[in-house]
């Protein structure tokens, strides 16, 4: 007996996995260009042709369910490469063209990735490049994207990893002269203890203790921190130094043209310690067109 069920578009695939990928309608609505209730109708729709619910919608939230889990994990790298796929037959006869998405941290948006990517974008003027900036770990290829940019302390073992701007960077120390001049100079890591210090929180809700190391002797320091700021707004925490409020400690790159301006005076650079740069990773499994072109123009920048 022939089974006339129909089967799930692909359309409607990519749908459910935006809802699955934001947890909530109105958001996976935006970022599809839908209204909530056209995407709620073909949700339900989708449910209803597999004949099992795939997510529960409260008031207040959308929770997958197991089935939902189970699809979404199965679905979303074969989505990845079926897009992949499409963007290298539209390159095979014509300038390089297609989408590079990328899911990166906010610690290279500040001065490392933009001007990475103005050379980039200059060399394949066809290519698109869509970036989502999120400090939480994330698997890229179930969050639909073709390569991530993460810290090297961050990264899977079975991934391919390409190394992205400077290899070396250091965590910096740095507070305004009129600070300084009020509140005194630390001698010592400890000393941070007694100072008004500007923490930057990440997006998972963690305060990383700031660490320091100088002739063999490591030390940890984990101050209260008068003034907290959230990673995305990494800018404005250093304006707050700028403003006299405090100590912060962030990258050097960071904070470079405030030295060279002497907004910001350097603390404890005795103590700075170094960390490997940022890489690109992604998974062995296939390659875009635009992605295989990022990873050239990366080597090349690199020579």
């Amino acid at each position: 007996m022939t089974n006339n069920k129909r089967q799930p578009a692909m359309d409607d695939l990519s749908l459910f996995l935006a809802v699955f990928e934001e947890n909530n309608f109105r958001a996976a609505a935006r970022r599809l260009g839908l209204s909530p209730s056209t995407l709620s109708e073909r949700i339900s729709a989708l449910e209803k042709s597999i004949g099992a619910p795939l997510l529960i919608r409260t008031t207040r939230s959308v929770t997958p369910t197991e089935a939902g889990r189970a699809l979404a994990a199965r679905v979303s790298p074969l989505l990845s490469e079926m897009r992949a796929a499409l963007n290298d037959a539209a390159s095979s006869q014509h300038a390089l063209r297609g989408t590079l998405k990328l899911n990166v941290t906010g610690a290279v948006m500040v001065d490392i990735l933009p001007t990475l990517l103005d050379r980039f974008l200059t060399c394949h003027p066809q290519v698109r490049v869509e970036l989502m900036v999120d400090d939480r770990l994330v698997d890229v290829t179930s969050a639909g994207c073709d390569a991530g940019i993460r810290y090297g302390e961050h990264l899977a073992k079975d991934t391919i990893a390409v190394p992205v701007g400077p290899r070396i960077q250091r965590l910096a120390l740095a507070a305004s002269p009129s600070y300084l001049a009020l509140q005194g100079y630390p001698s010592h890591p400890s000393d941070l203890l007694n100072h008004d210090c500007i923490r930057l929180k990440y997006s998972s809700g963690a305060l990383v203790a700031w660490e320091f190391e100088r002739d063999g002797e490591t030390v940890s320091v984990d101050p209260p921190g008068r003034l907290i700021v959230g990673v995305n707004g990494a800018g404005a925490a250093v304006d707050l130094a700028r403003s006299s409020k405090g100590v912060i400690a962030t990258f050097e790159n960071w904070l470079q043209p405030c030295f060279q301006s002497g907004e910001l005076q350097p603390v404890l650079p005795d103590w700075w310690q170094a960390f490997e740069g940022p890489w690109l990773y992604f998974s062995s499994r296939f390659m875009s067109a635009p992605l295989r072109a990022f990873v050239d123009f990366l080597a090349e920048e690199r020579r």
